[in-house]
């Protein structure tokens, strides 16, 4: 579902061109590197891709959005986390690598030697990372201007689906209570006692109708939130863009660009859940299936704006 063309056609780049955007990219976002990445084809194809991105974005907020006067706050810069060895600052984005990306930040901080010797509930319950927020005016000012701000996304329907299975598909003590009895209680009719009393078994099409209604019952979820709202990109201005589509060399790309540890690379393991299938195009193809041609089209406009800023490609033919 990844736009055509990886975001730019780098065949269209002249060869000087290219070493520009190379040297440009490589001396903007790596201050720390001690050794930079060889100026190879494949690492040259990667840095005009970042600046095919970060154009696309740019473009993007200057004709939709009028953040670019806006104040940043605290609540602006309260997703990302903080990495002050290497000078990185990362958004975190639910369902787009996340987990892991927390891991590299902690070995990168020296809380651990390997990312497979953190467990889940370190990762995201053991409050080793600093976020930006923490900091006063001063601290986060500096950091903005100063540091590498890094955001990941994901293609957004792959991204809904994926939090679905993962939230509403398992045993789960909040998101049951919280979300699935109001959303049982709104949108089933004739359910059950048990359902309204556990909040268990919420249906994909629940969950749409649910995300979709003005009035909703519960309120957004960093889950589902989009990207836009949880980590401001038109405000930031972020120096990477990675995608979990191209994750691997994303990240890899970008580790290289900070001058982390050579033997430090991106973990390809699932965080949970490791014995399912990782949700994919085809997956998310089988449960928008479920919806109607209407309802797919609500969701596509729900999304619209991370669908357009990050260049991702229509997922339905009929969908306009």
């Amino acid at each position: 579902m990844e736009g055509n063309g990886l975001d730019i056609n780098p065949a269209r780049i002249t060869k000087r061109r290219r070493k520009l955007l190379l040297k440009n990219t490589l001396l903007a976002l790596a201050p720390n590197a001690t050794t930079l990445p060889p100026t190879s084809a494949k690492w040259q194809m990667l840095s005009t891709i970042q600046e095919g991105r970060k154009r696309l974005m740019k473009e993007v907020c200057a004709k939709y959005k009028s953040n670019s006067k806006r104040t940043i706050t605290p609540y602006h810069v309260s997703r990302i986390f903080v990495e002050d060895k290497h000078k990185l600052l990362y958004c975190e984005v639910p369902k787009a690598g996340c987990s892991n990306w927390k891991r590299v930040l902690m070995v990168l901080e020296g809380f651990a030697s390997s990312t497979r010797d953190i467990q889940h509930n370190t990762v995201h319950y053991g409050n080793h990372l600093k976020r930006l927020d923490s900091f006063d005016h001063r601290g986060i000012s500096q950091r903005l201007e100063t540091y590498t701000k890094v955001l990941f996304v994901r293609e957004p329907f792959e991204r809904l689906v994926s939090a679905f299975r993962d939230k509403f598909e398992h045993p789960n003590s909040y998101y049951h209570p919280v979300f699935g009895k109001p959303i049982i209680s709104k949108y089933r009719v004739n359910a059950s006692r048990a359902a309204l009393r556990t909040g268990a078994g919420v249906t994909f099409k629940e969950f749409v109708q649910y995300l979709l209604d003005v009035h909703k019952p519960v309120g957004m979820d960093i889950h589902w939130e989009h990207v836009n709202r949880l980590c401001s990109p038109c405000l930031l201005d972020y120096d990477f863009i990675g995608k979990f589509e191209t994750m691997e060399e994303d990240a890899n790309f970008l580790l290289h660009l900070t001058g982390a540890p050579r033997n430090l690379t991106f973990p390809s393991f699932k965080d949970r859940h490791s014995q399912e299938e990782r949700t994919s195009a085809r997956i998310t193809q089988h449960y928008f299936a479920q919806l109607t041609p209407p309802e797919r089209q609500r969701a596509y406009d729900f999304y619209y704006m991370d669908y357009l800023m990050f260049n991702y490609s229509k997922p339905f033919k009929d969908l306009y």
